[in-house]
């Protein structure tokens, strides 16, 4: 089983509130919704060919409470449906099973342990959306298999980035990249030291 990465980034790095105005204004951030006026038909394919091959999603505490608060409410869009359905597993030192959502499975113990053990069972990726603060724990450790990078051509100059400092020397592989017709690059990256 891999881990996939699939987020939003502006050119200086920012991962912090792309979809609302009030998504996590956490440190006073006031540019949230930032990618919604570069989405077009070529990053929803991406995005619905991304999640058509993982196998469930991989997510922190944060980003979980916030898409249960936001997509089963959603009843117009296509992902809705998908993610009401998809397995969910989640990361949280201070949630309690049973989970709101279904199909959501709180991980037991620390979060990097039991996305190693994971990672050694067979079956389809992982997938990680959002949840900045798993992801940056799964760096250090190596877990991370792939980077699907939506990248704007946008500078926000604060916010929470991807790659926070200090962030561990990672080498990256260019495996695909996408074009949109907003200037969005869709770059897929494997790690090196994952590479296979």
């Amino acid at each position: 089983m891999k881990v996939v990465v699939i987020n939003h980034l502006t050119l200086d790095g920012v991962m912090q509130a792309p979809g609302r105005a009030d998504e996590d204004t956490r440190g006073g951030f006031a540019h949230g919704g930032w990618a919604l006026p570069n989405n077009d038909e070529v990053m929803g394919r991406a995005m619905a060919h991304g999640m058509a091959q993982g196998g469930s999603l991989l997510l922190g505490r944060r980003t979980y409470q916030d898409f249960h608060a936001v997509w089963p409410k959603r009843k117009d869009n296509p992902f809705t449906d998908v993610l009401n359905r998809i397995e969910k597993r989640v990361a949280s030192r201070t949630l309690t099973a049973p989970l709101p959502w279904s199909h959501s499975t709180l991980l037991a113990g620390d979060a990097r342990e039991a996305v190693a053990a994971l990672k050694e069972q067979p079956g389809k990726d992982l997938v990680v959306l959002g949840s900045g603060e798993l992801i940056q724990s799964l760096m250090r450790q190596n877990l991370v298999d792939r980077y699907i990078l939506m990248i704007h051509p946008l500078v926000l100059g604060s916010g929470r980035r991807l790659f926070a400092d200090p962030a561990a020397v990672t080498r990256l592989r260019l495996v695909e990249s996408l074009t949109t017709t907003t200037g969005v690059v869709i770059a897929t990256y494997q790690t090196q030291e994952n590479a296979g």
